[in-house]
């Protein structure tokens, strides 16, 4: 009898909490709870900062201030003095030169340090002299380079060339592009091409340029084009959104190519999970899998709130303390706090939220906090 009025109360205390949170101020602007709910059996621990955007900044750096490597999320955020962090993008997890390679859209200070793929919904972050705006679309992109007024379409952006590709390496890459000689190396140096290096690799990237490198196919077809001395730009970004309507796809009327152009800082995550109040994950149309969707995982999350605020959360997972989420109970979780737009990042190892100075959740790595390619950081709004 008194173990099962234990068990009632500790129920009663979980429906509390989670219907509950007090949020504490940390610093101005910056709020956090601590939510425990579930059942005795299966709970489920989760860590929330609730910010206010007139009052902080938000940055996304990568790992190591590069575009490929692994750093902790705490180191990521104690280096550059940040107050509050979450681990943020997917990223290339192995033990190659290229770990902590994003894998969807990074960009970080107006610069593209990765590729957008499959449609993948990704955060814009632009911070203005008053306050820090913040969109979550949907976005792909197409990145070209010009030479010769001809348009050549590129493969990728600072990751590692596979064959028949073209990659343009930019000096956040590496000293070097780490390719091996079976290609073609293009150095352009203040927009000019200054040298064409057939069959050799690993070629130093100007801080004044970028490194253009081609292989298989696409070596023999660009090297019919360029030539030292002629003038090469490069862009993109070229931004389709993806929405649903009844099962169709739609473009919204927002431009997604001026919010990708004006943003500072990109990153991707995958799935959506609320869009304009309503729970809408588009797992399918982003190509995940249905059992990375379902499974209970650690996850981390961002969402716009219906007050303005801006939603960061931590659900701590594969534990006796906290069994993780659905994305499913992800998204029915965010929508109580009021989420009006929101999204998954990186979770299960990579689940990680830093504040003041330690890590407040529990990463689920034996090893403890694992290592990522990047970080969503908070900074207090330097006053004007």
């Amino acid at each position: 009898m008194f173990s099962k009025s234990l068990s009632i109360i500790f129920l009663l205390l979980l429906s509390f909490s989670a219907l509950a949170q007090n949020f504490q101020q940390i610093a101005d602007g910056i709020e956090y709870a601590e939510v425990v709910r579930g059942t005795e059996k299966e709970p489920i621990r989760a860590n929330l900062l609730r910010l206010d955007l007139t009052k902080v900044r938000l940055d996304v750096v990568h790992a190591l201030d590069a575009a490929i490597g692994l750093e902790k999320t705490s180191s990521i955020a104690t280096r550059h003095g940040a107050i509050a962090a979450i681990n943020a993008g997917f990223f290339r997890l192995d033990k190659s030169l290229f770990a902590g390679d994003d894998v969807g859209i990074l960009k970080i200070d107006g610069d593209d340090l990765s590729e957008a793929t499959n449609n993948r919904i990704a955060i814009f972050i632009n911070n203005t002299s008053s306050k820090t705006e913040v969109e979550i679309e949907h976005f792909t992109s197409e990145n070209f380079i010009e030479i010769k007024k001809e348009k050549i379409k590129i493969s990728g952006i600072n990751r590692e060339r596979k064959a028949d590709e073209i990659i343009v390496f930019t000096p956040f890459f590496h000293r070097t592009t780490l390719t091996d000689s079976n290609g073609t190396e293009i150095i352009v140096k203040k927009g000019k091409i200054t040298q064409v290096l057939d069959g050799k690799g690993s070629s130093e990237i100007p801080s004044d340029g970028f490194v253009i490198s081609a292989s298989g196919k696409k070596r023999e077809e660009i090297l019919k084009t360029v030539k030292i001395g002629l003038k090469v730009r490069k862009f993109g970004a070229m931004g389709v959104p993806m929405t649903r309507n009844n099962g169709v796809l739609s473009i919204p009327t927002k431009d997604i190519f001026v919010i990708s152009a004006l943003s500072e800082d990109i990153v991707a995550g995958v799935p959506q999970l609320i869009k304009n109040g309503k729970i809408e994950i588009t797992w399918e149309q982003e190509k995940t899998n249905k059992s990375f969707v379902e499974t209970k995982h650690p996850r981390t999350a961002v969402a716009k709130l219906k007050d303005g605020k801006f939603l960061m959360v931590t659900v701590d997972g594969r534990s006796e303390s906290s069994g993780g989420m659905s994305l499913q109970q992800l998204a029915e979780f965010l929508l109580e706090q009021g989420a009006t737009d929101a999204m998954n990042l990186d979770g299960g190892g990579s689940t990680t939220m830093f504040l003041d100075g330690k890590v407040v959740n529990h990463p689920s790595d034996k090893e403890g906090e694992r290592s990522v390619g990047d970080a969503i950081l908070v900074f207090p709004r330097k006053k004007q």
